[in-house]
């Protein structure tokens, strides 16, 4: 009997069209050291980081940073999560794993 695949599904031209944008690929590097980029918040940061604080970072307005964030979650990149009024977002690792391995052995 065939084991279960553990690698999450890639949509690789996603995550490439994702990568080829140099705000989009800011974020995901900050999002890897939450407490070095985006200071403190109130919540854990086992939550991820609050859409509030990404967008501080970044100076550019909310709804730009909204659609940016919209892709990286569409390529799987981030993943969100609502807690109370507020959206948190962090690095989905096991598919940015899976995408580092696939490239490896394609490349």
């Amino acid at each position: 009997m065939k084991k279960p695949s553990t690698t999450p599904p890639l949509d690789v031209d996603a995550i490439c069209k994702a990568l080829a944008n140099p705000v989009r690929r800011e974020i995901l590097a900050r999002l890897r050291e939450p407490q070095a980029h985006f200071g403190d918040q109130e919540i854990s940061y086992e939550h991820g980081v609050c859409a509030g604080k990404i967008d501080a970072h970044c100076e550019l307005s909310q709804s730009t940073v909204s659609a940016h964030l919209a892709v990286l979650q569409k390529a799987g990149l981030i993943t969100s999560r609502r807690v109370g009024q507020w959206v948190f977002f962090k690095r989905n690792e096991p598919v940015i794993e899976a995408f580092i391995a696939h490239m490896n052995a394609q490349l």
